[in-house]
C-alpha cells in the first residue's frame, strides 16, 4: 500500500470515527423532544471498529512507527503479542495490536 493510499485510508476512517462520536455526543446532550434530532438514524455502524483489521493495515501502522523512529517498541509490541513476526500474529489480535500501534510515540 502506497504512503499516499494510506494516509487516504487513515483520513476515511478518522472522518468516519468524528461522524460517530458527533452523533453520539448529539444524542447525548439533545433533549428527546427535539424532532430533527429524533430523525436521525442511528449510523454507529460507520465506526471504524466494524470494519475487520486487515494485516496490510497492521503492516503500514507498524512501518510507520518504525520509520518513526520507534523500532524496538514496535519489535516489543510483537514479542506482546505472541511472536516476532506479523505474519505469525492471531488475526484475532490485529485490533489490540494495530491499536498499541497507533499511540507509540504519543505518549
Amino acid at each position: 500500500m502506497s504512503e499516499l493510499s494510506y494516509a487516504i485510508t487513515e483520513l476515511k476512517r478518522c472522518g468516519e470515527a468524528l461522524i460517530g462520536i458527533s452523533e453520539s455526543l448529539s444524542s447525548l446532550f439533545s433533549s428527546h423532544d427535539d424532532p430533527e434530532v429524533a430523525e436521525q438514524p442511528n449510523t454507529d455502524n460507520h465506526l471504524p471498529e466494524d470494519k475487520p483489521v486487515t494485516l496490510e493495515t497492521v503492516r503500514a501502522v507498524l512501518a510507520e512507527k518504525s520509520r518513526a523512529g520507534h523500532t524496538d517498541k514496535v519489535r516489543e509490541l510483537l514479542e506482546k503479542h505472541g511472536t516476532p513476526k506479523l505474519s505469525e500474529i492471531d488475526p484475532s489480535e490485529y485490533p489490540a495490536l494495530l491499536a498499541e500501534a497507533e499511540v507509540l510515540g504519543n505518549e
